[in-house]
């Protein structure tokens, strides 16, 4: 009986466990979506589910975004929080925490990281807000916010469906979750005030709060980090390594999924009515959000082929580039200038747009793997394993 075998623990799948007998004809020349279980080849539809249901919900039922908004973590909805929480624990369960000396001495992939998400990432941000929303100025200060906040919890989903490294993800989301404290505010001054007056443009001028911030990372990333943690050096010491991987895992492997969807189903019904009254405006807003999507990702993974990182930190590297923060780029938006303001429809639309970009962005990561990474070790393989039994 033939046993199907991952590199390093990813199996191609989103649930990382669905139950399905492995075809007995697979090889390596399969098409990646031909290798993936039925469940995750509908991803993308299950992900579209949840949005329009989220959407329908919050357009269709009186008073439901005041209800999910009434209790809050810091500054984000309690369901949300929850569902952020869920979907992070299980991914960060996996890393393999006494490896990441591994991912702290290569400098090369520190130091791209760093200028992406903290010089480039910002930097583009503004110039095709300002590109492309001359006219919008309340969208395009919502739009520079977004790209102020770098993604520390859904790129953690992206990167482990792509088969990128766990052990550089959860570094550089560390790295970034630092930055994000010490340097939030500072860029969002400079964006805001200073860069706009030294080109001759209109400045805008917002306050935000480093205490939300704070609350923010401590929250989303510090409580499932440090579960995670205990949760593999516990279960490792009592049960060993190949328990643990092996069967631990894989039991809670779908709690990432379903905290997905219903993280996507909460924040939709949370901001539905906002998206739906202003279908054209949504339009405006989302055409800087592809393109940055496209060249951050693009850009990013360009530049690890460059520096020769192999495929999975590679990966790894342009979805912690592409992705935002955007739960804190909402609360702040808000914050700073309400919840009716433009710069905070700005930032609800950014989800609306980022999910469905980023996991197509996962089929393109696993398609140019196979094709641009030949006999890279990283790159996810399905190992024929005893064949003749």
């Amino acid at each position: 009986m033939r046993r199907l075998l991952d590199l390093e623990g990813c199996h191609l799948l989103m649930s990382d466990t669905v139950a399905e007998t492995p075809r007995s004809n697979t090889d390596l020349e399969t098409p990646v979506l031909a290798r993936l279980s039925t469940l995750d080849r509908f991803l993308p539809l299950w992900i579209v589910v949840a949005m329009a249901l989220g959407l329908l919900l919050g357009r269709l039922v009186p008073g439901l975004d005041d209800a999910l908004d009434a209790v809050r973590v810091g500054d984000v909805s309690l369901p949300i929080a929850i569902g952020l929480l869920l979907m992070m624990y299980p991914v960060l369960a996996k890393v393999r925490y006494s490896e990441l000396d591994r991912v702290t001495g290569d400098r090369k992939l520190l130091a791209a990281s760093l200028v992406l998400n903290w010089v480039l990432g910002p930097a583009l941000m503004f110039a095709l807000a300002w590109l492309l929303l001359p006219d919008l100025p309340e969208y395009r200060t919502g739009l520079v916010i977004v790209g102020l906040a770098r993604c520390i919890a859904m790129v953690l989903i992206w990167n482990d469906l792509s088969c990128g490294d766990r052990e550089a993800a959860a570094v550089l989301v560390a790295i970034n979750s630092v930055f994000q404290i010490v340097a939030f505010a500072a860029l969002g001054w400079f964006y805001l005030q200073v860069l706009p007056g030294w080109l001759g443009l209109s400045t805008t001028s917002a306050e935000f709060s480093v205490w939300a911030i704070v609350v923010s990372v401590l929250v989303f990333l510090g409580i499932p980090l440090l579960a995670g943690f205990l949760t593999r050096t516990i279960g490792e010491r009592t049960k060993g390594r190949d328990w643990y991987e092996g069967r631990f895992l894989p039991k809670i492997g779908p709690v990432a999924l379903y905290g997905l969807l219903f993280t996507i189903v909460m924040l939709f019904a949370l901001q539905g009515d906002a998206i739906t009254s202003n279908p054209w405006d949504v339009a405006r807003i989302a055409l800087p959000l592809l393109a940055y999507f496209a060249l951050m990702f693009g850009g990013s993974f360009a530049l690890g082929m460059r520096l020769r990182l192999g495929y999975a930190k590679t990966a790894t590297l342009a979805f912690t580039a592409a992705g935002n923060n955007f739960e804190l780029a909402i609360a702040v938006a808000i914050g700073t200038f309400g919840v009716t303001s433009g710069q905070a429809l700005a930032g609800v639309v950014g989800p609306l747009i980022e999910v469905p970009v980023l996991v197509a962005l996962v089929y393109v990561s696993l398609w140019a793997a196979r094709r641009w990474f030949p006999g890279d070790p990283t790159v996810p393989a399905r190992i024929d394993e005893g064949a003749a039994r």
